[in-house]
């Protein structure tokens, strides 16, 4: 049975095609009927240019209403869309094309340019689209491949383990890896994010998160796009924003924390409510308690804000309402309980493993660990992706395998509670061994969190494996960087202070500052622990 996602556009466009199904920046509008119509263009123009069922097919587009078409046109011919993020560094991001081969390049400009400064990166691709002006490079534009005429495009029936994306993860703990996206992959997420967020044909979404939003299509919802540097949502302008939820009486968001914050700050220092927004999803990293409380004051009665878990390689699992964090597990977490990020959803199970560095290449149920222990988080369910593009000793050490059924190791640790709620700990890579005791970021990091002149912090090793020594890495709230010897030695001693009273945190003894930390380029959230130990490694 085939699991096109693509074809769902056209049952939506077919059921309701005056409806409104995209809003671009600058205010292009587009009703599923068109945006199905442009989609059977490009699908059309695509073929005749020689790109064809389970070619390799790298997108370098900016979000808006060309690459959605294009994005749907090329899953409706049945061929491997790439999507790499830029933000990632030219180094990364040419390593990144080499490294999955892809066929033809559908981008802007500048990335074309980019093809002829490093060809060997882009050695395998023969077909190449400019979105855009082309200039002395070969290939056509979009605009040139783009059919006039309206003939419906079919959706390849494609096979459910048949390939239909290829995304990159961010790279935030190592180089950017391409996951595999199997058709069946992507149908199950469109069902699970249908079942677990209840996002239906009525609702109005606030993508500020782009890549969300062909799930936000695929369910027949309108989609939102903010006018935003996607790479950097912490530098949102909130006003417009606030204006498009208005304009549009947005009921749902998906985004990063880091726009949230901005945004809601925002909100509550003039006043402004959003009456017609229910839901709001944030993911990407541990949501601070502040943000939660503030949206709890401007959303309506009966609206929450969630924050799913799940990684690039595997997604949604959990999922936890900031009314139940701010409730009950929030002040759990501000003693060094870890970040809950609740129970697993429909279809997914999630186990806690004795945390290994090695490759476990058979399901060991003797490794399982009971509730209570902190161990390395294990997850299987229809979401959950089978391997990296061209990285068999990576896939090794991801995945593990009960029969057709493959285990992700999420990289992360964490333990379940008597409830079955999930406990995020941090990253398994980023744990400090000091000795015999092993502390865990984000439960030292909430410790030190408290402190009222704190931003955010970040937990680092210096030195060896097993006798690394631990530090904390503080950055100030705004306007209270300490600005001389005294003032810094004071909060340093506050700090200790501070960590002193918490078993987790007694053996850290020293203290950095950080004017600000690194995040990744995605979400904005995750802090580049790795950058930081380096750093510290100097400074130290």
């Amino acid at each position: 049975m085939s699991a096109n996602i693509a074809s769902r556009l056209t049952a939506f466009a077919r059921q309701d095609p005056s409806r409104l199904a995209l809003v671009c920046p600058r205010g292009r509008r587009m009703t599923f009927q068109q945006l199905e119509e442009e989609t059977d263009r490009y699908a059309h123009g695509l073929t005749a240019l020689g790109i064809t069922r389970g070619m390799r097919v790298l997108m370098l587009v900016p979000p808006g209403a060309e690459f959605f078409a294009l994005m749907c046109a090329l899953l409706k011919m049945g061929a491997v869309a790439i999507l790499i993020d830029p933000g990632m560094g030219k180094t990364n991001l040419l390593h990144c094309i080499q490294d999955v081969e892809p066929q033809a390049l559908i981008a802007v400009p500048v990335v074309h340019l980019l093809r002829m400064l490093s060809r060997s990166s882009f050695r395998h691709v023969r077909y190449s689209v400019t979105v855009g002006r082309r200039w002395w490079w070969d290939g056509p534009t979009h605009a040139q491949i783009r059919r006039t005429k309206r003939e419906p495009f079919p959706a390849a029936l494609t096979d459910r383990e048949e390939l239909a994306a290829i995304v990159f993860t961010t790279g935030s703990t190592g180089i950017p890896k391409g996951v595999q996206y199997l058709h069946a992959t992507l149908d199950a997420q469109a069902d699970s994010i249908h079942r677990a967020f209840h996002l239906t044909p009525d609702q109005v979404v606030l993508a500020a998160y782009p890549p969300f939003a062909l799930f936000c299509l695929a369910l027949g919802a309108t989609c939102v796009l903010p006018a935003m540097n996607p790479a950097k949502p912490a530098e949102v302008n909130p006003g417009p924003v606030v204006e498009l939820i208005r304009r549009y009486q947005v009921t749902m968001s998906l985004g990063s924390p880091a726009f949230w914050d901005p945004v809601s700050r925002y909100c509550l220092a003039r006043q402004i409510r959003l009456p017609s927004l229910k839901t709001i999803l944030m993911f990407g990293a541990p949501v601070a308690e502040p943000i939660l409380q503030r949206l709890s004051e401007i959303l309506p009665a009966g609206a929450d804000a969630f924050t799913p878990y799940g990684a690039t390689e595997a997604l949604p699992l959990t999922s936890i309402s900031g009314s139940e964090i701010l409730r009950e597990t929030g002040a759990l977490t501000r003693r060094g309980a870890g970040a809950c990020v609740g129970q697993a959803l429909s279809g997914i199970t999630l186990k806690i493993l004795r945390i290994s560095d090695e490759p476990i290449p058979t399901w060991d149920e003797a490794l399982v660990l009971p509730p209570g222990q902190i161990g390395e988080i294990v997850v299987k369910g229809p979401v959950v992706t089978a391997a990296y593009d061209h990285r068999e000793p990576e896939t090794a050490l991801a995945k593990i395998h009960e029969g057709a059924t493959v285990w992700h190791r999420m990289g992360d640790v964490g333990y379940l509670d008597e409830r079955q709620r999930l406990w995020f700990c941090g990253r398994k890579a980023h744990r400090v061994a000091a000795g015999d005791k092993t502390l865990f970021t984000v439960r030292c990091e909430a410790v030190f969190n408290q402190h009222p002149d704190v931003a955010r912090s970040a937990l680092v090793g210096v030195g060896p494996r097993g006798a690394q020594q631990p530090l904390i890495v503080i950055e100030p709230a705004p306007g209270k960087m300490p600005k001389s010897r005294q003032a810094a030695a004071r909060f340093r001693q506050e700090l200790l202070e501070l960590g002193s009273r918490n078993d987790l945190t007694r053996d850290i003894a020293q203290v950095l500052f950080h004017p600000h930390l690194p995040v990744d380029f995605r979400h904005n959230a995750k802090i580049l622990r790795e950058q930081l130990a380096v750093w510290a490694a100097r400074g130290s």
